[in-house]
C-alpha cells in the first residue's frame, strides 16, 4: 500500500508522497488522474496540491508538485516549507537543499519555523511567460496588474479593499487569460503599510486557497517593483501570516507548517482511480 502524509501551511493543504528508494510505502509518480483523485475532498484525501519527494543527486531531496486539477507545477512555496519542516524533524538537520523544477532551493530551521529560499524572481515577458512582449511592471489590462514568475506565473492586482473582491468570480477569467499561455495564479493585494500587505489568492489549477507561498513572494516582489512595499514584509492571507524577505542571498519565505495525519492508500482505491 502507498503511504502518504497530509500537511498544511496556513490551511493551504497538501498530500505528501515519498517516492525515494526504500521509503516505506513507496509512492508512484502521480498521473493527472491520480492527482485529481487524491485532491478530491469527498472521495479522496483532499488537498490543494500534491507533493512528491524523490531522491536527488547533489541535493538532500527533490520535490515535484501537482495541482488539484491534475496539472504539474514547477513551484509550491508552502508545500516546500512543509516537506522541509518534516524532513528536518526526521533527520535532525538544521538546513537542507531541495531540487525543484526551478532549481535547487535552500531551507533552514529558524527556531522551529521552516524558511525556504524560493529562488530569484523573474519578470521578463518571456520568463513569466506572456504571449507577447509587454511591460510586466504595469500590464495594459484593467487594474494595471504586475506579472512575475516564481517558477510559476503570477498576476498581482493592487486594490483598495482585498476583502471586497469576489475571488471565485474574479480569478477564473484572469487565470485563463490568453496573455498567459501557461495560465496564471492571481492575487489581489491591499497594501496596509510598507511592511504589511493583505493578500488573497486564486491559484492556477486549484482555485481559491487559504494561503500560497509563491503568491506571497510574487506579491512582495510586485510591491517592491511598484515602490509600494519594503523588501521585507508580512503577508496576511485568509489562513494566517507569512514572512517574505527579499535579501541579497535570496527571496526567503517563512511561516508555520503542520502535519495533520498520515495513512495509506488501498490497492483497491488506487486501481479504481488509475
Amino acid at each position: 500500500m502507498v503511504a502518504f502524509r497530509k500537511m498544511h501551511g496556513l490551511g493551504n493543504d497538501f498530500v505528501v508522497l515519498d517516492g525515494r528508494p526504500g521509503a516505506p510505502g513507496g509512492a508512484p509518480v502521480p498521473t493527472p488522474a491520480l492527482a485529481r483523485a487524491l485532491a478530491d475532498r469527498h472521495r479522496g484525501v483532499g488537498c490543494d496540491q500534491i507533493a512528491l519527494i524523490e531522491a536527488a543527486e547533489g541535493a538532500d531531496l527533490a520535490l515535484r508538485f501537482w495541482n488539484r486539477d491534475g496539472s504539474e507545477s514547477a513551484a509550491c512555496g508552502n508545500a516546500t516549507r512543509c516537506v522541509a519542516r518534516a524532513e528536518m524533524d526526521r533527520t535532525g538537520a538544521a538546513a537542507l537543499t531541495i531540487r525543484t523544477a526551478r532549481g535547487t532551493l535552500r531551507a533552514e530551521d529558524r527556531g522551529g519555523v521552516a524558511a525556504v529560499d524560493m529562488g530569484r524572481p523573474l519578470w521578463g515577458w518571456r520568463d513569466v511567460p506572456l504571449a507577447e512582449p509587454l511591460d510586466t511592471d504595469r500590464l495594459p489590462l484593467p487594474g494595471e496588474p504586475v506579472a512575475t514568475s516564481m517558477g510559476n506565473p503570477h498576476l498581482t492586482f493592487f486594490v483598495a479593499d482585498a476583502e471586497a473582491v469576489d475571488l471565485a468570480a474574479f480569478g477564473p477569467p484572469w487565470e485563463a487569460h490568453p496573455l498567459f499561455p501557461q495560465r496564471t495564479n492571481v492575487q489581489v493585494a491591499q497594501v496596509i503599510a510598507p511592511d504589511r500587505v493583505r493578500m488573497r489568492v486564486w491559484e492556477r489549477g486549484a482555485g481559491v486557497t487559504l494561503a500560497s507561498g509563491s503568491s506571497s513572494c510574487a506579491t512582495v516582489v510586485a510591491g517592491v517593483r511598484r515602490g509600494l512595499l519594503d523588501r521585507r514584509a508580512t503577508v496576511a492571507l485568509d489562513g494566517g501570516e507569512l514572512e517574505v524577505d527579499w535579501r541579497e542571498d535570496g527571496l526567503w519565505l517563512a511561516g508555520p507548517a503542520a502535519e495533520v495525519f498520515s495513512g495509506t492508500l488501498s490497492p483497491a482505491w488506487l486501481d479504481r482511480v488509475a
